[in-house]
């Protein structure tokens, strides 16, 4: 088998998603958490790998996380819902959908 190719979303300390790719998603994780991954994530450390999707190609790992930067928040939620229950736990638990919303829903 050859290289394996991830497509994943984050949830950041402050409740934001975002979105990446690499090739390893647990040392990525990490690299964001040490502060030596996205920008983004620096000051919105620690973050959580909540959802990902292995690919054989880099080209089709980009493409996926191309697509889900162009989600809305609430799709994220709702992807992570749907292909991620232990993640959307985490996600209500933090405060990111509420106790009594239905699915997708964010809290405000």
């Amino acid at each position: 088998m050859g290289k394996e190719f991830f497509a994943y979303l984050l949830r950041c300390a402050d409740n934001s998603i975002y979105a990446g790719y690499t090739t390893d998603v647990k040392a990525r994780e990490r690299a964001h958490n040490a502060g030596k991954g996205a920008k983004y994530t620096r000051t919105r450390r620690p973050v959580q790998l909540v959802y990902y999707e292995s690919f054989d190609d880099k080209k089709e790992a980009l493409k996926r996380e191309a697509a889900y930067k162009r989600l809305t928040r609430q799709e994220k939620i709702a992807l992570i819902e749907r292909e991620n229950p232990k993640a959307a736990v985490l996600l209500r638990k933090s405060g990111i959908i509420r106790q009594d919303a239905g699915r997708g829903e964010m809290r405000r």
